[in-house]
């Protein structure tokens, strides 16, 4: 009992910190979810090309984002590229010079590998027979793709890709070593002024609610989708 009176006590105590660090957190999750399914769907249809002019970028790419960690990428963007002159002098410097772009650029990247892959692998496995009967009907590819594949394919990979955005939601922990305060940082700072983990339980049990919320709401999808598909 006295465990749980000194998380609820923490939790109380630093409940506007806790407040402010979720809100960056969902929005870290939302932006860099939403911009990596959007650069998803190009990076795996440039895989699946037999251009090589697009295929060759588009698997580079994804090895090179899924084969690195997401803290180096991260430290890269927010404290590598600012060490250039070119960098300091351009458009994007007031972007790259605040944690909170650099952060959803990195995070928004890494995402869009790893969906890229979960959407390809989806588009792969849409059975053969609906993309006769697009095609039997007098689609072109690019009609049969916006459609029946792609349509296809997502609802094929939608477990998966609830997989990818859990993994993003703990992945957003990371946010807290380019100096935001984000449900980590705020647990972190709090266990730095207390020198207990309370503040750390804190945040692990909403990291936790964030986590059922969103395998929740990903299998109501996935059922709604399936009920819509039996009508």
């Amino acid at each position: 009992m006295a465990f749980l009176d000194g998380v609820a006590d923490a939790a109380s105590r630093q409940f506007p910190a806790f407040l402010s660090g979720l809100g960056i957190t969902i929005e870290l999750l939302a932006v860099s979810t939403a911009v990596g399914l959007a650069l998803a769907v190009p990076i795996a249809l440039a895989r699946l090309s037999t251009n090589p002019l697009l295929s060759v970028p588009a698997t580079a790419y994804a090895y090179l984002f899924r084969g690195t960690p997401l803290l180096v990428q991260i430290f890269i963007i927010y404290y590598g590229l600012p060490q250039f002159d070119v960098v300091r002098t351009s458009a994007v410097w007031p972007l790259l010079r605040d944690p909170l772009p650099c952060a959803l650029i990195a995070f928004s990247l890494n995402m869009a590998a790893y969906t890229g892959e979960v959407v390809r692998g989806g588009i792969l496995a849409v059975p053969a027979g609906e993309r006769e009967a697009a095609s039997a009907v007098g689609m072109n590819r690019a009609l049969a793709l916006r459609r029946v594949i792609l349509p296809r394919a997502f609802r094929i990979a939608l477990p998966a890709l609830s997989n990818e955005v859990v993994l993003q939601l703990k992945a957003t922990s990371l946010a807290s070593t380019v100096t935001l305060i984000d449900l980590t940082g705020v647990g972190r700072r709090l266990a730095a002024k207390t020198y207990t983990a309370e503040g750390l339980y804190v945040a692990g049990a909403v990291y936790i609610v964030l986590t059922f919320a969103i395998a929740r709401g990903f299998r109501l999808l996935e059922a709604r989708l399936d009920g819509a598909r039996t009508r």
